[in-house]
């Protein structure tokens, strides 16, 4: 395996792992970003056995001792299992996350003590600037989360949009199509009444790219892409509810 590195916005990178043993022939990647600025932000911390492999690509773009912040979508080990081996070659960087994720798990993982973050609230990175968004059960974890980088429109999506492949990054086209087909697949998602409109929340930010951890990055229409993801999410969620009504019914 390699880690490949491609700026996907103006100052932001993507670190990908191609693993193809997972869901083959497609595979699978494994994605960090790395927000530059005075105070550099990383975004997801792979896998702890990935971390090597990370650290070298991250080394090619700045000295890991730069970071300032490390965040995540939400508690899960492609997400945060590396945070501790980061935190021990970043000794200035602080990892950052909601309040349920601080309260349930980081406050007790994390080898430094986080800051938490309300949903809303903004980080100033020097240059670049960062907004978390609670997403609570979208698409899974209670603790979920996104990042949106205001200065270049771009969302970190965590585990939304996931899909198979090697995607280069960044790309035009349908992101949505294959997204509904790994759902199809995985079935990752926590269905719940509210995931339609959280996930058109996220599209009146109107972001130009979408990070995602699993996948290419995407660039064009994103809310658009959002929109219509959500409204994959409102049929599956209308679908299990018709399924669940008959069956008492029966």
């Amino acid at each position: 395996m390699e880690t490949k590195i491609s700026e996907i916005a103006d100052g932001i990178y993507r670190l990908s792992t191609y693993v193809p043993d997972i869901a083959p022939p497609a595979g699978f990647t494994f994605n960090q970003f790395l927000v530059l600025g005075d105070e550099p932000l990383m975004f997801h911390t792979g896998l702890r056995r990935m971390f090597s492999l990370n650290l070298a690509a991250l080394r090619r773009i700045i000295p890991p001792e730069r970071l300032r912040w490390i965040a995540f979508g939400h508690f899960e080990a492609d997400e945060c299992g590396a945070m501790n081996e980061w935190l021990a070659v970043a000794p200035h960087a602080t990892p950052a996350h909601g309040h349920t994720g601080c309260m349930v798990s980081l406050s007790d993982f994390a080898d430094r003590a986080p800051r938490e973050l309300h949903d809303g609230e903004l980080i100033e990175l020097g240059g670049k600037r960062v907004r978390f968004i609670d997403t609570p059960h979208t698409p899974h974890g209670w603790d979920a989360g996104v990042l949106h980088e205001e200065t270049t429109a771009t969302l970190m999506c965590g585990d939304l949009f996931t899909q198979l492949g090697d995607g280069c990054a960044p790309r035009e086209g349908d992101v949505v199509g294959p997204a509904i087909a790994a759902e199809d697949l995985f079935r990752y998602s926590s269905l719940n009444p509210g995931m339609g409109a959280t996930i058109r929340g996220l599209s009146r930010l109107a972001p130009r790219t979408l990070a995602l951890m699993h996948g290419p990055a995407f660039s064009g229409d994103g809310a658009a892409a959002l929109n219509a993801l959500a409204d994959d999410y409102d049929r599956r969620v209308s679908g299990e509810m018709r399924a669940l009504l008959a069956g008492e019914a029966a």
